[in-house]
């Protein structure tokens, strides 16, 4: 499941979607805020654009609003069933989590999105 050649390796090693080899993101951490959503133009093993049009990462925004949506529902039933918080402070936890996963989250729909349109090949 996660071998080199499925988009589920591409996505969680921030791989380039072509050929899984070239780094997708400038910066490997998510903790240097300015910088997290800086990708290289082309890869760098392969030279697949990565911006194949103007604005083309806009769309991710659809993809970070659901994994935002899912990860909200996933904390509010954990923080409400599970820790028998009340809706106040079950509300805030979902804030602080959302807060806390904003940058990976970018990340993460960045490259889901090229993923959708970007397919592997194993020839160069």
């Amino acid at each position: 499941m996660l071998k080199k050649g499925t988009k589920i390796y591409s996505i969680l090693n921030f791989k380039c979607p072509k050929c899984h080899e070239g780094d997708f993101f400038v910066e490997k951490s998510h903790l240097k805020l300015n910088k997290v959503t800086r990708i290289h133009e082309n890869c760098p093993s392969c030279n697949l654009k990565y911006m194949m049009e103007p604005s083309f990462f806009f769309g991710a925004m659809f993809v970070a609003y659901g994994l935002t949506v899912g990860l909200s529902v996933a904390v509010f039933v954990v923080s409400n069933l599970f820790l028998n918080l009340n809706l106040l402070q079950t509300f805030g936890s979902i804030i602080v989590v959302l807060l806390l996963t904003a940058p990976i989250n970018l990340r993460i729909s960045r490259i889901i999105w090229i993923n959708i349109f970007v397919s592997y090949s194993k020839k160069k």
